[in-house]
């Protein structure tokens, strides 16, 4: 990288990596995991960030090169079973609050489906991508994304659903 582009890089940097983190974090459901792959991904971009930075959406193409670095992860320990989520996404303390327990249930869930799955969901409500921004990240069609999406959360409702109308009721007697 030439020394006129660290300013510029540094800027991308500080924007854009907790949303980078966050994604990775949900897509993987490991803050360890969620690390490297940022600092993965944020090495490549350094590495080609003449092209990124000429690109129409900078983001779009460090996000295009997450999900294709977990994706390669993901590949790489499919046949190893996969370790359970020990805290929820907001730390191990213990919350009063009902909701919380059910966001926790939820992320669990979230990371008891496909990966592929995961990511189309991940990439639609937490970083409100639209269907064909999401089949061009993972080279698939809108309408697998849509199927993905519907299977997805049916599978989620199915579960945390219940869970979350129990909350809800308990909390309001």
């Amino acid at each position: 990288m030439r020394t006129a582009d660290v300013p510029a890089f540094t800027a991308f940097v500080q924007a854009r990596s907790s949303a980078l983190f966050r994604t990775a974090l949900l897509i993987t459901g490991e803050r360890h995991v969620a690390d490297d792959l940022v600092q993965s991904t944020l090495e490549q971009v350094c590495r080609h960030w003449r092209k990124v930075r000429s690109a129409d959406a900078p983001e779009a193409y460090a996000r295009r090169i997450l999900v294709n670095l977990a994706n390669d992860r993901w590949r790489r320990l499919r046949g190893r079973p996969e370790v359970p989520l020990d805290e929820g996404i907001g730390g191990g303390h213990v919350d009063p609050y009902k909701g919380l327990v059910v966001r926790d249930e939820l992320m669990r869930e979230l990371q008891s489906l496909p990966v592929g799955m995961r990511t189309v969901l991940v990439l639609r409500y937490f970083e409100d991508l639209d269907d064909a921004e999401i089949g061009r990240l993972m080279n698939i069609s809108a309408g697998s994304v849509r199927s993905q999406v519907a299977r997805g959360l049916s599978k989620l409702r199915s579960t945390v659903g219940t869970q979350a109308l129990r909350a809800g009721s308990e909390g309001a007697a």
